[in-house]
């Protein structure tokens, strides 16, 4: 009930969810094909899950959150010491295991390559924090950088609709889906020489929406 629970809801906010039903096959899974972060509970039927913890930290360096009934101090200490990100007590709610997510993936999350994306010719620099279109600068909104960072992160990829909103604006709105065609008209009209035929900021229809990055510059006439 649980893993169905859980995969429901991350399904619901775009992550792609794959349940392992015992320890080692677990371990087989994520040695396969790491994923982007582990819900570990510790109660498994064949190993117990700290020991899980230790071993799968000898070659797994993402996010793993521990999801557990065990409330003492002492499997607390041994789970974060062994390497867990965070460690939550069920019963639990589920936005804010989805929360916790978020901030244990914000965390392990690797640097760009390049600290500088090009699109274009817009410009984002995130060590200065700083957007330039045709060398002039871009004053975007709080939300409005976000946003473009979030699909600049992405480097060329599609970054669903659901997804946008849940780090945007919080699980609570992962459904609010004008919240995003709204800002993507605003942020449009910031770096698009035509928002009304956009070459950088483009959507996939009932999908999400993708930063094209690299994209050349047009010939001079």
């Amino acid at each position: 009930m649980i893993h169905r629970a859980i995969a429901t809801a991350l399904g619901a906010v775009g992550y792609d969810a794959a349940p392992a039903r015992s320890g080692r096959h677990a371990l087989s899974e994520i040695a396969l094909d790491p994923p982007d972060a582990v819900v570990l509970d510790l109660d498994l039927p064949d190993i117990d899950g700290q020991d899980v913890l230790e071993k799968v930290r000898h070659f797994y360096d993402g996010p793993i959150i521990v999801l557990t009934r065990r409330d003492s101090e002492p499997e607390k200490i041994r789970a974060l010491d062994g390497g867990a990100d965070d460690y939550m007590v069920k019963p639990f709610h589920m936005g804010e295991l989805l929360a916790r997510l978020r901030v244990a993936m914000r965390h392990h999350a690797k640097p760009l390559a390049e600290p500088v994306v090009h699109a274009g010719d817009l410009v984002i620099d995130f060590r200065l924090r700083l957007v330039t279109r045709a060398g002039q600068r871009v004053r975007l909104t709080p939300k409005e950088y976000e946003l473009l960072n979030r699909l600049a992160q992405a480097e060329g990829k599609v970054v669903t609709q659901r997804e946008l909103l849940a780090s945007i604006w919080g699980q609570s709105h992962a459904t609010d889906f004008h919240y995003l065609r709204i800002l993507v008209a605003q942020l449009r009209g910031k770096i698009e020489a035509d928002p009304t035929a956009p070459k950088l900021l483009l959507t996939v229809r009932g999908v999400g929406c993708r930063l094209a990055v690299n994209t050349a510059l047009p010939s001079p006439a």
